[in-house]
């Protein structure tokens, strides 16, 4: 009853979700027909607008591609990835044709190899320019087509940069070469492979081989992820998988956290102005779109600054929020702040003032910026008269 009562709530959330979807058909030269697409595009999608998105495509479209959609509206809600582009290709009966690899050596031939080519010489271009993409593109399959994705990694330049593949019937000798490939890469590039405990068996025994070997691979390009579901089946482990993925994949992505604060921002040898820059051009770098540094980070941050007793890096990510937030008080808060933390009250009683003619910041508004101005002021009354006292 009770897992009746969840699918009923999953499939009514996702109601939402599934009117935003439009289908398309695309003529195919390669495949000498017409396929057809179910499209996702992120929300307030804005095809005038230069902000560009992630594509993922989902392979057995017609099954895997509203889970994925509702992982993606889920993580994206709280700002755990990023806004994406998702496409599903819908393989119905030809989904065996599709797949189709080369007993020996697991990479795609005949049909197999048709659709491998369709996918690289007429979707992708066709999805770039149609819709505002990035450059980074993600590919999801499961079980036949968890494989034939790994066909794309054995390009010289492949089309994605990350792989989702969910219990993949690994064939031919693509499990025992599947490491080795992965091992000279020169690029980022994102490796996800999973399957459980109650998985097909010669599947389950492929791919636990596969891990082994990949495993052991020593490439600072690769982040590789795996994971070995417990009490699921070949099919249940599907939507886990999914979102585990994707938090993985793109974990860069997300808001600063405590654990990234504790393990990377504390220690890090540097001022953290630079910590921000470097995250931030890293992300852009990696998935093709600009993030901003949020307020709530730049609090972290300074907060981590005041830990360490690091007066440099205050002033620093102050100057950073005030080139970044020019509308902002929150730079001019924290120049203040560096001011009177070095004694230089009168400077930041300054610094202070002009920072009443900007905008006030999520946890800094203007009448506490007042306080402060009144607090240096009593101060330098104090001071005033204790110099007076003394004269005397």
């Amino acid at each position: 009853m009770r897992k009746t009562i969840l699918i009923v709530l999953t499939y009514l959330l996702c109601l939402p979700l599934l009117a935003q979807v439009s289908y398309k058909d695309l003529n195919s030269a390669k495949l000498n027909t017409t396929r057809q697409l179910k499209i996702k595009l992120p929300k307030n999608y804005d095809p005038s607008s230069e902000v560009k998105y992630p594509l993922i495509i989902v392979f057995d479209g017609d099954y895997l591609f509203e889970p994925v959609v509702g992982q993606v509206d889920f993580q994206t809600y709280f700002d755990d990835m990023p806004s994406s582009i998702v496409v599903g290709v819908v393989q119905g009966e030809e989904r065996f044709y599709d797949g189709y690899c080369d007993e020996v050596t697991g990479l795609p031939t005949e049909s197999g190899l048709r659709f491998h080519d369709f996918v690289a010489t007429e979707l992708i271009p066709y999805l770039d320019d149609k819709y505002n993409t990035s450059k980074f593109r993600v590919a999801v399959g499961h079980d036949v087509m968890g494989n034939f994705i790994n066909s794309y990694l054995f390009k010289e330049h492949p089309i994605f940069q990350a792989y989702v593949s969910i219990s993949p019937d690994l064939s031919g000798n693509v499990q025992d070469y599947l490491g080795k490939r992965l091992e000279v890469f020169d690029k980022d590039i994102f490796y996800y492979m999973a399957t459980s405990e109650n998985d097909v068996i010669n599947i389950r025994d492929a791919v636990l081989k596969a891990d082994a070997q990949i495993s052991t691979v020593e490439n600072k390009n690769l982040t590789y992820y795996f994971d070995d579901f417990k009490n699921e089946t070949h099919y249940t482990l599907v939507t886990g998988a999914i979102a585990r993925s994707f938090d993985k994949i793109f974990e860069l992505y997300k808001p600063l956290r405590e654990k990234e604060l504790k393990e990377k921002v504390l220690p890090y040898e540097g001022t953290l102005d630079e910590y921000l820059t470097d995250r931030y051009n890293r992300i852009e770098e990696l998935f093709g779109i600009k993030k901003e540094i949020t307020e709530e980070e730049f609090e972290k941050v300074v907060k981590i600054a005041e830990q360490r007793e690091d007066l440099e890096s205050l002033e620093k990510i102050g100057k950073l929020a005030k080139k970044l937030k020019p509308n902002s008080l929150l730079g001019m808060y924290y120049l203040a702040q560096y001011s009177e933390k070095t004694g230089k009250t009168k400077k930041a009683k300054k610094l202070y003032e002009s920072a009443l003619e900007l905008e006030d910041a999520t946890h800094i508004t203007r009448d506490f910026i007042f306080s402060k101005i009144e607090e240096l002021t009593v101060a330098d009354t104090d001071q005033n008269e204790e110099d007076t006292d003394e004269d005397n």
